[in-house]
């Protein structure tokens, strides 16, 4: 931990209630953008008690909005603007000392964040050369990456950045491994751009190897039954200790106007508190709401758009469940988002893009593009409304069970190609709900039409029930891109599912699942 630092930012901010000094908060930088209207912009900084700060943007004939500094803090909120600019943004302490934002865009703001498949930078994804080319084409998409920090307690500020406020280059874009800017977040905001055709302000806040525990508050950790941990916790050969990262990492940045946030993290959990997942991650989801609609004095949404990346592959040819389990964990035991445990959020599937090849580790696919093209996807239909646009895999909303084999009728239309074991079914004698110790058979795909998949049920014997369902339950179901369910335009691949016949020994029907 990083505690000298930590230290020298506690040191200031005492400093500043004494009586000298006067700035932005860290984050805050040329070349930013703020959010845009409806929304309105939060600016904060530090500065001697009770002085008198006024903000002005750059064209405007009447100040922005004032306020008094009070335990060292200042804040004020501006107007709602139209996305645009550059302005200058320029705060005027009432002694005439100023500082000033020069090249400061209003647009969307999305937080990117989670472990090291959102630090995986554009350098290392497939095509790195001509994907850091794109970077002078897309100037009103701007980039700001914290540094990588922890602390025990809550900060009022970041300790360091990494990345200030930046038009993109290639090579801020690039980097070195795991370092400067991350290809999901940078290509996301890209896509958006392409569609919305005004600024977009990428904030990324991510570390590698990093359970969810440490980017939640204890409060959120509370929710699920994980109180205060002192003692570290180890994940991914790395220790750590609850709520960390959410007190270094995201506290300090909850006063920032928000539109939404984006993540991508899960591995570290697959072994440790795997189980609790489908309580931690949509707590955590809750928690970041909240606060940031608290502190942004209710300007950041208290429902923000949250996306996120439904795990890729680690081990071809493993038989451990630690993935499967852990992507239906994400969903909240759902297997789709949004969903009622989950509104508002948005799903990319992702366990189609293994990456065997990968220099960086199987853990590290490198087709980031497609992870980044289906969160746009989500974006567009979730936080802007966009309609007709597909952005969901197909998932079944009806199982029959007829003589030797299950129809399956999906959401919507299906691209089909054929398998002998990606769906598997459990034989049972008895009326009981299935699990991982379970007795799973191979239930090959018979045929398909527009919406619907039949498969056999042939493995199971003429006295055994067949009592659930699953689909691709492994950690690498399938090769790049050729899982055998995908979209009737064949872009999003159907998310992996699994359904009891008689969940919690409660009797459904004679016939059917769902």
């Amino acid at each position: 931990m990083r505690q000298l630092t930590v230290c020298v930012v506690l040191l200031d901010i005492l400093r500043l209630v004494c009586g000298s000094g006067f700035w932005f908060a860290s984050y805050y930088g040329d070349h930013m953008v703020l959010q845009k209207a409806p929304e309105r912009a939060v600016l904060w900084g530090f500065g001697p008690e009770n002085a008198k700060v006024t903000v002005y943007l750059s064209g405007g004939k009447k100040p922005a909005y004032s306020d008094y500094v009070a335990a060292g803090i200042w804040k004020v909120t501006l107007p709602p603007m139209e996305a645009g600019g550059p302005y200058n943004v320029t705060a005027v302490l009432q002694d005439n000392q100023t500082i000033t934002l020069t090249d400061v865009l209003f647009g969307d703001v999305w937080l990117c964040g989670g472990q090291s498949n959102m630090a995986f930078t554009t350098g290392q994804v497939f095509n790195a050369s001509e994907e850091m080319s794109q970077a002078s084409k897309f100037p009103e998409v701007r980039i700001f990456m914290a540094a990588l920090e922890q602390s025990s307690t809550e900060l009022i500020d970041l300790a360091a950045v990494e990345v200030p406020w930046s038009v993109p280059t290639a090579e801020l874009l690039g980097g070195g491994d795991f370092k400067h800017y991350s290809a999901v977040c940078w290509m996301f905001g890209r896509n958006l751009y392409q569609t919305l055709r005004y600024p977009i302000g990428l904030v990324e806040s991510c570390w590698g190897g990093t359970p969810v525990e440490a980017w939640s508050s204890e409060r959120a950790l509370r929710n699920c039954g994980l109180e205060k941990k002192m003692f570290p916790m180890t994940s991914a050969h790395q220790e750590w200790t609850y709520s960390v990262l959410w007190n270094a990492m995201i506290h300090p940045v909850l006063n920032m106007t928000l539109k939404g946030a984006i993540w991508y993290q899960g591995e570290a959990n697959t072994a440790y508190h795997q189980d609790i997942y489908s309580c931690s991650f949509p707590s955590m989801i809750d928690d970041w709401r909240m606060a940031f609609h608290q502190s942004s004095g209710g300007q950041t949404a208290p429902d923000f758009p949250f996306g996120f990346v439904q795990l890729s592959t680690y081990t071809k040819a493993s038989k451990s469940d630690e993935y499967p389990n852990l992507r239906w964990h994400q969903t909240a035991d759902y297997g789709f988002a949004p969903n009622p445990r989950m509104k508002n959020t948005f799903m990319a599937v992702a366990m189609d893009l293994g990456d065997e090849l990968s220099p960086y580790g199987s853990i590290h696919p490198r087709d980031k593009q497609d992870v980044a093209y289906r969160l746009s996807l989500g974006a567009r239909a979730v936080a802007y409304a966009e309609k007709r646009l597909s952005f969901q895999g197909p998932f079944p909303n009806l199982v029959l069970i007829q003589d030797k084999y299950l129809n399956i009728t999906y959401d919507q239309g299906v691209i089909v190609t054929q398998s002998k074991d990606i769906f598997e079914i459990c034989c049972s004698a008895d009326r009981v709900p299935c699990n991982h110790n379970s007795t799973w058979v191979p239930a090959p795909i018979l045929n398909w039409a527009l919406r619907c998949v039949k498969v056999s049920t042939t493995y199971c014997s003429s006295s055994d029930n067949v009592a659930g369902l699953r689909y691709a339950w492994r950690d690498w179901p399938c090769d790049l891109k050729a899982c055998p369910v995908y979209s009737a335009d064949g872009v999003l691949p159907a998310p992996p599912f699994t359904v009891n016949r008689w969940p919690d020994k409660k009797y459904n029907s004679e016939n059917t699942f769902l």
